[in-house]
């Protein structure tokens, strides 16, 4: 009923037009304005058929042959520097949805970032043009938007000085050509336009819940979404599939989710359910680690590995949780490593520094930006803190959990992940005692710390006690650092690690 209405009124807006602008050739009187009285795309010959009363036939083309500036592309812009492409995650809005300045469009994710991307145009949005998942070059058009009638002056557009509202005219959203056959006011239909086509790209689901329904064949546009706004949830898909004898037990399909895959369980039991070889595409992240692994593996590479005693830091650790004056402040090993780490670039900025390899140059970077690996379900991501040489371990501390947060809701902007100067990669925090690290270009070096683990020592006296050891191994581009620089900053930044109270010594 609803599809009739609006094809019946599209054929009565295009009956009304063309009537008036024939009247207005074979008659003195001026006819009623209408907001295409003024247009000046010249009406085509219209020829009425008087045979049968009760079919007629109506063209839009003197209508929709608006001037080309009506319609506008919104393009992929460039979101960063050396990004090229980007994976669109999601649609904010849907085909002849009104859309206005500055209103988020859509969220895409490149190499370094994910990013909204939102309207510079009022209007209604009249083609999507990809749909979640896809690969959209920098340039490329994401959508259509035929806008408000406003932007263009009354000598184009005629009555510009009544403005219409958001809901008026719907007819206008498809740009494209169609013809209307009407036999009766209830039965109109268009012959070569589908009312539900083209709407398909504007279901509301995030990836993950995609990615679900299309592992196991499942056309998301044929679920009903019961999510906010008709959002379809993942408990959507798991009913459609029950309702349409996919599968008997829902929970078989989420127990295949290809991140769990991916990343394994901690009983083991994927194992048992791995029967099929299954083709996952990579994105987002992933692409980005393939790329850029791929690059650094051809730059030479060598490790320094030694053992830092820190059972001062974990006494000082133990005080801070102790006398925590802001009790949403965790404190952890962390912030504490890398304002240490800070300042021993201070003595070796060498470590500090990125090499230009077209120029043959070095450049020594004045600030601290200490790049944090962290793991997350969308792929390895490493955020940065700007300047830590600036700021107080408290700061560091905050800033550190800002970044994780983000990490883990996949929302860091290109400002947190761009501009690093060198990576600390946290591996005890998983587990394992340490790892041999590739650098993240253009950086010269990265450090992987592994997990503070209580082992035997022997003092000097030959007694045997306890200590918190912890492993470090830190990767060095050849290209710029030897060894022995390597060695002394590993001793400088061991030093303070050991002495932490030696720290006072250097804040400003």
């Amino acid at each position: 009923m609803l599809s009739s209405r609006i094809w019946q009124r599209r054929a009565l807006i295009s009956a009304q037009t063309l009537f008036y602008a024939s009247a207005s050739r074979s008659s003195s009187t001026p006819p009623p304005p209408t907001r295409f009285a003024k247009l000046n795309t010249p009406s085509l010959p219209v020829t009425f058929n008087f045979a049968r009363a009760s079919r007629c036939w109506f063209s839009t083309q003197p209508v929709l042959d608006l001037p080309a500036s009506k319609i506008v592309d919104v393009p992929l812009a460039q979101t960063g520097e050396g990004i090229a492409e980007c994976e669109l995650l999601k649609w904010y809005v849907q085909e002849g949805d009104y859309v206005v300045d500055f209103q988020p469009l859509c969220e895409v994710q490149s190499d370094k970032a994910t990013i909204e991307i939102t309207s510079r145009y009022k209007g209604k949005v009249s083609n999507i043009l990809y749909s979640p998942g896809d690969i959209v070059k920098v340039g490329e058009t994401l959508l259509k938007i035929l806008i408000d009638e406003s932007a263009f002056s009354s000598a184009t557009l005629g009555d510009s000085e009544n403005p219409k509202s958001p809901d008026f005219d719907r007819a206008l959203v498809n740009e494209s050509v169609f013809t209307t056959v009407i036999d009766d006011l209830n039965d109109a239909k268009p012959l070569d336009s589908d009312p539900g086509k083209g709407r398909q790209t504007g279901v509301l689901s995030t990836p993950a819940v995609r990615s679900l329904a299309k592992q196991h064949g499942i056309d998301i546009n044929e679920v009903c979404g019961t999510g906010k706004d008709g959002r379809v949830l993942k408990e959507d898909v798991l009913n459609f599939a029950v309702m349409k004898g996919i599968t008997k037990n829902p929970s078989t399909l989420l127990h295949t989710d290809s991140g769990e895959q991916l990343q394994g369980s901690a009983d083991g039991s994927i194992y048992n359910r791995l029967s099929e070889d299954r083709t996952l595409p990579l994105r987002g992240f992933h692409r980005a680690m393939v790329k850029s692994m791929s690059l650094a593996a051809k730059v030479p590479h060598f490790h320094f590995v030694d053992e830092i005693n820190c059972d001062a830091l974990v006494k000082l650790k133990t005080s801070f949780q102790k006398n925590n004056p802001s009790p949403d402040v965790k404190y952890t090993f962390l912030p504490i490593l890398i304002k240490s780490l800070s300042m021993a670039l201070i003595k070796y900025p060498f470590m500090n520094s990125c090499f230009k390899e077209d120029a043959l140059e070095v450049v020594l970077k004045g600030s601290h930006n200490i790049g944090i690996a962290m793991a997350t379900h969308n792929g390895l991501v490493v955020p940065n803190i700007k300047n830590v040489q600036s700021l107080s371990i408290m700061e560091i501390t905050k800033e550190l959990a800002r970044l994780q947060q983000l990490a883990s809701n996949n929302k860091l902007t290109s400002e947190d992940i761009c501009g690093g100067t060198i990576t600390l990669s946290n591996i005890g925090a998983i587990g394992g005692k340490f790892g041999s690290p590739l650098i993240n270009l253009p950086e010269v070096s990265i450090i992987a710390i592994g997990k503070i683990q209580k082992v035997p020592q022997f003092g000097d006296n030959g007694n045997v006690y306890p200590a918190s050891i912890m492993t470090v191994n830190i990767g060095a581009d050849h290209r710029v650092l030897d060894g022995a620089t390597v060695a002394r900053f590993c001793n400088e930044w061991k030093q303070l690690i050991e002495n932490p109270e030696m720290l006072t010594l250097h804040l400003r």
